[in-house]
């Protein structure tokens, strides 16, 4: 087994690290078109390997793709992060070059490989993944709804003074924060309605917080975050290579579910060796739907951004 996580910096190798220690592959290779920088990395985490008892083996490579073939899974980070005051949109022109390329290098070498997109922005990338690749669908996910889903349950627990592990709460829609949607009605603890813990107030505030939780790192730590979304691709790829049947909010493409057509869109779907294998209709109610909608409109906004730069 093994796999390819693509940029060397605090979210791959956060990732990378992530999936050493769980020992998920023979072989992880981490690539960075910096020269020396994913060497450098990978030797560092290589160098815990005593002090943490994992056995697998962290290869670096400066833009060699071919140290990538038989790739199971492909993890791509490249790209600029988001700065202070910046946008998700403003990334498009800069990013989507880069996921392009990336992409079209690791199937050269990894035909059969699945792909998870972690660039941002993340529903525009993954969807430029879709449609430049040719991929079965189910092998092109985007991580984001996995991320905003954790973040929903941190806080969630905080308001509850409850451990996070014990909760249940899903984000749908974009990757964004205007358009994701903290599913707050279908959020329980110990499957106890959280609606029946906390009030109305405390409850939408929990999802505003949540719909700004990467913002709010960004203006903390003056850059994006990188442990859990590090985290997050992780668990994906742990879900793939153990074949979980793991329920996870992932970015899919979309064709007649939750009322979309030719979008790429967090939603529940089950993750396992085949990628994302189904999806599972959580049946929304109007203002649900009319939100869903709402995100989807905003999502195809930024997409047509590929159009006129002839990405797609």
């Amino acid at each position: 087994m093994k796999i390819t996580v693509v940029g060397a910096g605090a979210v791959g190798a956060t990732c990378a690290d992530n999936i050493a220690r769980k020992e998920l592959a023979e072989e992880l290779v981490l690539l960075d078109i910096k020269e020396g920088f994913a060497e450098g990395k990978a030797i560092d985490m290589m160098q815990t390997a005593a002090l943490l008892g994992f056995d697998t083996k962290i290869k670096g490579v400066t833009n060699d793709y071919s140290q990538t073939a038989g790739s199971t899974v492909a993890v791509i980070t490249s790209g600029l992060p988001r700065k202070p005051g910046m946008t998700r949109e403003e990334l498009i022109g800069i990013n989507a070059g880069i996921v392009k390329g990336v992409a079209e290098n690791i199937l050269k070498y990894s035909p059969d490989a699945i792909i998870i997109v972690i660039s941002n922005p993340m529903d525009t990338m993954t969807y430029l993944s879709l449609k430049s690749l040719g991929l079965p669908k189910n092998r092109i996910i985007g991580m984001g709804g996995t991320l905003d889903s954790a973040r929903f349950k941190y806080y969630l627990s905080v308001a509850l003074g409850c451990n996070s592990n014990d909760l249940q709460g899903f984000v749908i829609g974009g990757h964004g924060d205007t358009t994701m949607i903290p599913l707050t009605r279908y959020a329980t603890y110990q499957s106890l309605p959280v609606s029946e813990l906390l009030d109305e107030a405390t409850l939408a505030k929990v999802a505003a917080d949540t719909m700004v939780g990467g913002a709010t790192l960004t203006g903390l730590l003056g850059t994006s975050a990188w442990y859990a979304p590090g985290a997050a691709g992780a668990a994906l790829v742990e879900a793939i290579v153990r074949d979980e049947k793991k329920l996870f909010t992932c970015c899919v493409a979309l064709e007649g579910e939750y009322g979309q057509n030719d979008i790429c869109l967090g939603v529940p779907v089950i993750v396992g060796k085949n990628g994302w294998e189904k999806i599972i209709d959580y049946k929304l109610n109007d203002e649900e739907q009319a939100a869903f909608n709402k995100s989807a409109d905003a999502v195809r906004n930024m997409n047509s951004v590929l159009a006129e730069m002839k990405l797609i």
